[in-house]
């Protein structure tokens, strides 16, 4: 079965069809389905989904862009969700510069602050790097989180970076950008990447593949990811699925 490693079913963009979407999920080969949070709000929505279904769990965490809500009361609170026994990550958190706010030193903080929540909760980390390439890369390593281990969600950096994060022990998280006609920065990446650190994904309801780039994404679309990663890699769908899942189960500790 189909390991989707991160999706955000808490989305608006899913307010219509929400239940009827996730209770498809087995029927089309969906085993699994970690949905990834970016807020407080997040945070409880995404919990209530993990609770409801027993395929879904849920991770725990800030996103860059939501960082200024953040204050030690916050992240007290965030400690308290990580002890579900749904949650099986502290995530999405890291660095996004594509905007200018929240300031970098606001991210850099509560990015820092929730590595070593990671740590003390026993929890991978689930990475979100936006044109912060050098910034994302000199914090974990000066925190060592290769000690704590997890994902680089959505890989959107070289091979040179990638390179790096896979010699830490990462794994690097492939979605629907592989299938885009501008992708060729990530095929290179799937191509290098030992498919053995490989998991794959959707950020839904974001980055739909090809042929439906720019329309809502959702789970069902992984298998255009799963046959594009084949094809790269010269294995068989199956073999991806398969290998990809289990990556999934050892990042997330199921």
């Amino acid at each position: 079965m189909i390991f989707e490693t991160h999706a955000h079913y808490d989305d608006e963009a899913f307010d219509e069809d929400r239940y009827t979407l996730l209770e498809s999920m087995t029927d089309h080969g969906i085993g699994t389905i970690v949905n990834a949070t970016a807020s407080r709000r997040t945070v409880e929505k995404s919990l209530e989904l993990a609770h409801k279904y027993p395929f879904v769990y849920t991770t725990i965490g800030v996103h860059p862009s939501d960082s200024a809500e953040m204050d030690e009361e916050e992240l007290s609170w965030l400690e308290e969700m990580c002890g579900d026994e749904k949650a099986v990550a502290v995530g999405e958190i890291g660095l996004d510069y594509h905007y200018d706010e929240p300031s970098k030193e606001i991210q850099k903080k509560w990015f820092e602050a929730q590595i070593e929540l990671a740590r003390k909760v026993k929890l991978p980390i689930i990475v979100h790097s936006r044109d912060a390439a050098k910034d994302t890369m000199d914090i974990m390593k000066n925190l060592h989180a290769e000690e704590i281990g997890g994902d680089i969600h959505c890989f959107s950096y070289s091979v040179e970076v990638a390179r790096e994060y896979l010699n830490m022990g990462f794994y690097i998280g492939v979605g629907g950008v592989i299938t885009f006609k501008n992708g060729r920065k990530l095929r290179e990446v799937v191509e290098y990447a030992p498919i053995e650190q490989i998991v794959i994904e959707t950020d839904s309801p974001y980055l739909s593949p090809e042929p439906f780039r720019g329309k809502r994404n959702s789970s069902l679309n992984l298998p255009y990811v799963v046959d594009k990663i084949a094809e790269i890699k010269g294995l068989t769908p199956e073999e991806v699925i398969a290998v990809t899942e289990n990556n999934a189960r050892k990042l997330y500790n199921l």
